[in-house]
This record gives C-alpha cells, sequence and structure tokens, in this order.
C-alpha cells in the first residue's frame, strides 16, 4: 500500500477533519460529505484510509464551504508542517517543452523585427525638404 510522506507523521490524522466536518455541517455520512466537498466519494474513502493525502485544492474547497481557516482545517488533520517544500523537478518544463518553448520565443522574436523592418520609414523614401 502506497504511503504518501505527510502519513509518516504521528500526529497525521485525516479521519478526525472528516469527521469534524461532518458534525459542523450536519452530515449523516462520508457520501454527503463528498457532495457537498464535490467530490467523488472514493475521494473520501482513500483519504480516510491513508491512500491520498488531503491535497490542497480539496482543503481549499473545505475552506469555502464552512468558512474555516486553512490553517485551522490543517491543524484539525494534525498537519503541522509550517512549510512545503517543492522538489527542484516540480515547475521545470521537460527537456521537449523547453526545446517547443525555445523554438516558439525565436518565430516570436523573427515576426516582431519583421514588423519592425516593415514599419520603420526607408531611408530612401521622398521627404518634402
Amino acid at each position: 500500500m502506497a504511503h504518501h510522506a505527510l502519513s509518516s507523521q504521528e500526529s497525521y490524522n485525516p479521519n478526525h477533519l472528516l469527521d469534524i466536518l461532518l458534525g459542523k455541517m450536519q452530515l449523516k455520512n462520508d457520501a454527503a460529505l463528498s457532495r457537498m466537498l464535490e467530490v467523488a466519494p472514493p475521494v473520501i474513502s482513500k483519504i480516510r484510509h491513508h491512500r491520498l493525502p488531503v491535497g490542497a485544492s480539496l482543503l481549499i474547497r473545505m475552506h469555502e464551504v464552512t468558512g474555516m481557516s486553512i490553517r485551522d482545517l490543517r491543524d484539525l488533520m494534525g498537519d503541522r508542517r509550517t512549510k512545503y517544500r517543492l522538489s527542484d523537478a516540480q515547475g521545470r518544463p521537460k527537456p521537449e517543452e523547453k526545446a517547443a518553448q525555445a523554438a516558439a520565443a525565436q518565430q516570436q522574436q523573427q515576426q516582431q523585427q519583421a514588423q519592425n523592418t516593415e514599419a520603420s520609414p526607408s531611408s530612401s523614401g521622398n521627404y518634402a525638404h
């Protein structure tokens, strides 16, 4: 079974958060909670069984529905991290994407140069003196 890094923290318990949300929103079960949060029911089940972390988008949705702060929601599930670290690879374009971006930038630069050449007056133009 795949566990995410947060599940190794002793205090991490997403069930506590889900149970608090059920009570706060006066819902009967996880199916009702999934409808309220607009997620598929298996998402709630996977979170309960520590197979899926509570992601940022779900935390934001919980905040929107309940009005509770993100910090309070994270505290309820035992997430005490103060910083999040992204790996060096996250956010970087893949090599083929990087090459395509470079080609597109070069093409755009050539188009701008062509437009500038067309727009500038020629030196041999007829001017009234």
